[in-house]
């Protein structure tokens, strides 16, 4: 091999062994220090692409479970509001009973009856309340006519969407409790017991008692409401049956979006473990790496000082 000055081949290659090991140190630093195996897009372009969509995924799934607990919180407070509805049918019932004693006189009977007209004013303010300004009881269905309980062409419903794809994937449908339909009873004799629930009452205009006539157990003020002595008891338990029904349906959405929420929250667990496969660095490979690198920076470096020093035989001949 000659013996030159002006090119020194040997501190060239030790000198680009140092730059390419020096980089790949860094690199493992870098990788080390983060804990991502992809640091820069050039690292995996592919994975890294696959890994913002599950990125994206994981943060929608994430924003739709908050949504479903909302849902449900929404579920839990009208379940109450029913419950405390049943309740005051119940009492209903019961000063129905004690109006039917005999040893009442008139005065006594329009006492209990005050109280019935309270309850039923009573009934109707809490049939308007809402959930952060969303109404938690339907008169209206969703296509505007009026809401009829026990009927599914005319249901009031809130969707509420259970997966990462919005609109596009999987929804629930809560509703709207029809307590005011639920509370407008039929009084024909042969129809009560089968469920049937009138919506064109809700203003308690309805007084008649007999054959195809409604009687509604809500009343916005007391120029509307009925007396005990309109009403038989069985008309009281048709209504308290139908609140039981609408509790139950309660119950039924909310234990879809129980399931619901669950499978989204398996789902994101799933994501976050997949995409930890793509980006998340190997400590035990890469610290492996890491001594290796050190190592070899070193030697690249004790090379590229003795390559410099090779000159030195050329002025030792030169002398």
């Amino acid at each position: 091999m000659p013996l030159t000055i002006n090119t020194n081949s040997s501190a060239a290659a030790a000198s680009y062994n140092l730059t390419k090991n020096q980089d790949s140190l860094q690199k493992s630093l870098i990788r080390l220090s983060s804990g991502s195996r992809i640091v820069q897009p050039v690292d995996d372009a592919g994975g890294l692409a696959v890994s913002m969509k599950m990125e994206s995924a994981i943060v929608r799934l994430s924003g739709a479970q908050k949504n479903v607990q909302n849902a449900t919180s929404f579920l839990e407070v009208q379940d109450g509001v029913l419950q405390s509805a049943g309740k005051i049918v119940n009492r209903m019932i019961e000063l129905k009973g004690l109006s039917d004693d005999v040893m009442k006189n008139s005065s006594d009977v329009e006492n209990y009856n005050r109280e019935f007209t309270d309850l039923q004013m009573q009934i109707y303010d809490m049939a308007s309340l809402k959930f952060n300004g969303v109404s938690m009881f339907a008169s209206k269905s969703n296509g505007g006519a009026a809401a009829v309980f026990n009927s599914k062409s005319f249901d009031n419903t809130v969707s509420v969407f259970v997966s990462a794809d919005g609109t596009s994937g999987p929804v629930v449908s809560i509703n709207k409790a029809l307590l005011l339909s639920a509370l407008t009873i039929d009084t024909d004799p042969t129809k009560i017991g089968d469920g049937t629930a009138y919506s064109s009452a809700l203003n308690g205009s309805y007084t008649g008692v007999g054959a195809n006539s409604a009687m509604t157990f809500v009343a916005e003020d007391s120029t509307k409401t009925i007396d005990l002595t309109d009403i038989s008891v069985g008309v009281f338990t048709q209504a308290l049956e139908n609140i039981a029904t609408l509790r139950a349906d309660n119950g039924a959405s909310m234990s879809r979006l129980r399931f619901a929420g669950q499978e989204m929250a398996t789902q994101e667990t799933n994501l976050i473990a997949a995409k930890g496969r793509i980006t998340d660095v190997d400590i035990a490979a890469e610290s492996t790496h890491l001594a290796k690198y050190n190592v070899l920076v070193q030697a690249s470096a004790s090379m590229l000082a003795q390559a410099n020093t090779s000159a030195d035989i050329a002025l030792m001949l030169l002398r």
